[in-house]
């Protein structure tokens, strides 16, 4: 039987960058496609009507308060029944073809989850996954997201590189994350202590645990307006930090003291 496919957006006061979204969804919809879903987390922007306006057959399911984006995630999760399930960012634009690309790579490579490459309006390649969390691969993955952000040959080239070949990954970017509903089940969705950022880690690690590979493939594109969705939270440096300390609380609990004294050493200490 046919793999079908639920997309879940979430939203936060990005009205324009979710209408783009979903156009770009509707304007070649993928095969197999069952419901859209978007989770409004109590945007003040007129979202929720806007998107039942332009979108009637979408999902919008207006939550009273924002509840962080792993939680919003998880409250589609639960309602759908579809066996693929697409998180995708609001301020991601699909082309055509693109979703149906990675439902066919993630299928033919038995993964329980896969991200595509993420590029910018420009066409130029972030670095959307990375190894697990700990000191010393979080040096290594910023210093690849500053050549990222740089405008150089070399730093372009060395980053071309890394996103050039397919392969197993310890994380893909949740900014646009296709993953087997069941295994997602299985492993308890996302973690809803993370408010914003590290959900995504955390949930491929829960995946990894049981056995389950995460894929990304350079062979679907899928542009990123990188930070739009995160913005129009706010307090980003204060979610980063929260979520940051409590993956290394679960995951690298004797790192996890040494994270929080540097951090109130840099004036940004947790309760």
């Amino acid at each position: 039987m046919a793999a079908t496919l639920d997309i879940v957006i979430v939203s936060y006061n990005t009205r324009e960058d979710t209408l783009a979204c979903l156009r770009s969804i509707f304007a070649a919809p993928p095969t197999g496609l069952g419901r859209v879903w978007v989770v409004d987390n109590a945007s003040a922007d007129g979202s929720v009507d806007a998107i039942r306006a332009a979108f009637p057959r979408v999902e919008t399911v207006a939550l009273p308060s924002n509840v962080g984006f792993g939680a919003a995630n998880n409250v589609a999760l639960r309602k759908s029944d579809a066996s693929l399930v697409l998180l995708l960012n609001s301020d991601t634009l699909v082309r055509p073809g693109a979703i149906d690309g990675l439902v066919a790579r993630l299928i033919e490579t038995g993964a329980v989850a896969a991200g595509p490459r993420l590029v910018d309006r420009d066409g130029h390649p972030e670095v959307s996954f990375g190894p697990m969390l700990s000191p010393w691969s979080e040096a290594l993955q910023r210093t690849r997201v500053r050549f990222a952000a740089r405008s150089g040959s070399l730093a372009r080239r060395y980053v071309a590189s890394l996103v050039r070949r397919e392969r197993g990954v310890d994380w893909a970017s949740g900014a646009c994350l296709l993953v087997r509903r069941d295994a997602a089940v299985a492993a308890g969705l996302f973690d809803e202590r993370y408010f914003l950022y590290e959900e995504d880690v955390d949930l491929c690690a829960a995946l990894r645990a049981r056995g389950g590979r995460v894929l990304f493939t350079p062979a679907v594109e899928v542009t990123h307006l990188r930070g739009r969705s995160s913005r129009a939270v706010g307090a980003g440096a204060s979610h980063y930090d929260r979520s940051h300390l409590a993956f290394y609380e679960k995951h690298r609990p004797g790192w996890a003291p040494w994270l929080r004294t540097w951090l109130r050493l840099r004036g940004r200490s947790i309760q």
